[in-house]
């Protein structure tokens, strides 16, 4: 079981190095009714704690993080401990076909081509039903290899691809050939086991072949340390539970925050490193504000460049009936030059 929690843990912090702060805490989305891909629940909290699920499909969409272009380049290597991951789906009401049309090592000598439990193509069942990615290492070299995992998923038979696929992911794996150390019960740390073979069992949280490495996951970001799992050290300029957040000596003026150490990120209309200098060279006037070089977004009322011209309200009839040849004044039809009568409507006679 230690093992098992281990792999699985593994793979939840190679999921969440690469994903921005605001992915990484992936609640239990709506449920609209349609396709829907996930790291069980159940799973999660026995390795972490945490009661949340790891969406990679959510109500017929591909997760953001996993469409990000730089997905790849932010993957971290895959630990050795992961040996493979537990994934449930289902469709619901409507038909959804997969194929996994790629299932490939291209380092054979160390890990052998991915294997699924389930068939290579098929319906995606209705009702939620768990499935298995094997990642088998060859046991004849220790490395890293990489390998590649495709999936097309349609919606209706010979439908159109549900968007975002066919993913096409270029993943890397670690295999390490794990030898008995005599000192193997000197040598576990983090309150990690030895056992009857001579090799470290860690508890949750750790990884390594000494059970050395906490796991944190998100990882931490801009150069913070996991000291223990789920708990990151950050370096100076840093803060947050991942160390996300900068820390600005000087505050991020006019609606500006603080993203980054001692970086600003502006709002629309202003820069400069703490977002002191405006884009409008003549300030806005009357409540405007500056949307972009010179632009200013004018209130209800004002308009011009600089929002310093006053729109003048239409003068609004009083009268019961609109006048026909005249304008309104106080109530009363002040008729054009030829008319009269109560709302202009007779034409004056002409004199002989």
């Amino acid at each position: 079981m230690a093992q098992w929690r281990s792999i699985l843990l593994g793979f939840l912090c190679t999921i969440c190095a690469f994903v921005e702060p605001q992915y990484a805490d992936i609640s239990d989305p709506k449920n609209n009714g349609d396709l829907q891909m996930w790291i069980d629940e159940r799973q999660v909290k026995l390795v972490s704690g945490i009661p949340m699920k790891i969406y990679a499909i959510i109500n017929g969409d591909v997760s953001p993080y996993i469409l990000d272009p730089n997905f790849e380049k932010h993957l971290p290597v895959i630990p050795t401990e992961m040996g493979y991951v537990n994934f449930t789906w289902k469709a619901g009401p409507k038909k959804y076909y997969y194929d996994f049309d790629r299932l490939e090592s291209y380092n054979e000598n160390i890990l052998k081509p991915p294997v699924i439990s389930i068939k290579t193509k098929g319906r995606v069942p209705r009702r939620a039903k768990e499935f298995s990615i094997f990642l088998p290492c060859s046991g004849n070299n220790s490395g890293i290899a990489t390998f590649g995992i495709g999936l097309l998923i349609e919606k209706g038979r010979k439908g159109r691809p549900l968007n975002g696929t066919p993913l096409r992911l270029k993943l890397r794996k670690e295999c390490s050939q794990k030898s008995p150390d005599p000192e193997c019960d000197k040598k576990c740390a983090n309150n990690g086991r030895c056992n009857h073979e001579k090799i470290c069992q860690c508890p949750e949280g750790y990884m390594g072949p000494y059970c050395s490495t906490a796991l944190c996951y998100p990882q931490c970001f801009n150069g913070g340390n996991c000291t223990s799992p789920g708990v990151c050290s950050c370096p100076p300029g840093f803060q947050g539970l991942h160390c996300e957040g900068g820390i600005c000596g000087e505050k991020c003026l006019n609606g500006g925050k603080c993203v980054q150490k001692d970086t600003c990120e502006c709002s629309r209309g202003f820069f400069g490193p703490h977002c002191e200098y405006s884009k409008c060279m003549i300030p806005c006037l009357n409540g405007g504000r500056c949307r972009g070089v010179n632009i200013c977004r004018c209130p209800h009322g004002f308009r011009g460049n600089h929002c310093e011209v006053a729109i003048a309200k239409a003068h609004r009839s009083t009268c019961n009936l609109p006048c026909k040849r005249g304008t309104c004044v106080d109530n009363q039809c002040i008729c054009d030059q030829g008319w009269h009568g109560r709302l202009c409507h007779h034409k004056k006679s002409r004199e002989i």
